[in-house]
């Protein structure tokens, strides 16, 4: 075959990403975290506009502490976008204990294994 097709890549990013979706439904940062380089980064704005984030422990620590398991929240993966070893994908969630999210991930394929290396995110407002 001479076209790079991106099949296996995008079912192994699809895999990562919905370890990292199942672990918030759940809110337990350890089916989340293997989704994760240890090195990753997590940024977003909070309620005054100002920039938030940092080492991805961050995230793991307000799942296991501040968020409650969500069986209903629903979540898409709208898009996914592959190039050789590099990444990203956005994922859309509502009802997640209580809030709405549009995340963003970038990803590389390091020894073979697709790993989320940052994730940026945008808190929608309550309805």
């Amino acid at each position: 075959m001479t076209n790079t097709t991106y099949v296996q890549d995008y079912n192994a990013i699809i895999a990562v990403l919905n370890l990292y979706n199942e672990g918030g439904k759940q809110a337990k940062s350890e089916l989340m975290k293997p989704a994760f380089s240890d090195q990753a980064t997590i940024f977003g704005v909070d309620g005054d506009g100002k920039l938030t984030g940092g080492p991805i422990q961050g995230l793991f620590d307000v799942i296991d502490t501040a968020f409650r398991p969500s069986p209903d929240a629903k979540a898409a993966i709208v898009h996914v976008d592959i190039v050789g070893t590099a990444a990203s994908a956005r994922i859309d969630t509502d009802d997640i204990s209580g809030f709405r999210f549009t995340d963003f991930f970038n990803l590389l394929k390091v020894n073979g294994q697709w790993t989320v290396v940052s994730k940026i995110y945008h808190t929608h407002v309550a309805p």
